[in-house]
């Protein structure tokens, strides 16, 4: 199935573009998708990064659907 990976901020920098499209097995979890996204850009630290489904925080058991679309979230910082 097809899930969109929106990057924002230094994972957006690293990965080099904002929004990839991926192909995994039907009822992949968040989990399965950040094993795939550290296969793809093994460059990208996830420590700490929040993850939204459809604009929802989520966990990583949350089961994914085709056309989900998934944004990784990295810690936010300044003053």
């Amino acid at each position: 199935m097809k899930i969109k990976v929106k990057f924002f901020a230094s994972c957006r920098e690293i990965v080099g573009k904002g929004l990839v499209e991926l192909d995994v097995p039907a009822g992949e979890t968040v989990s399965g998708l950040m094993n795939t996204v550290r296969q793809d850009f093994p460059s990208l630290s996830l420590t700490n990064i929040m993850v939204a489904v459809n604009q929802e925080f989520t966990g990583p058991g949350y089961a994914l659907h085709e056309g989900d679309e998934v944004a990784l979230i990295p810690p936010v910082s300044g003053g």
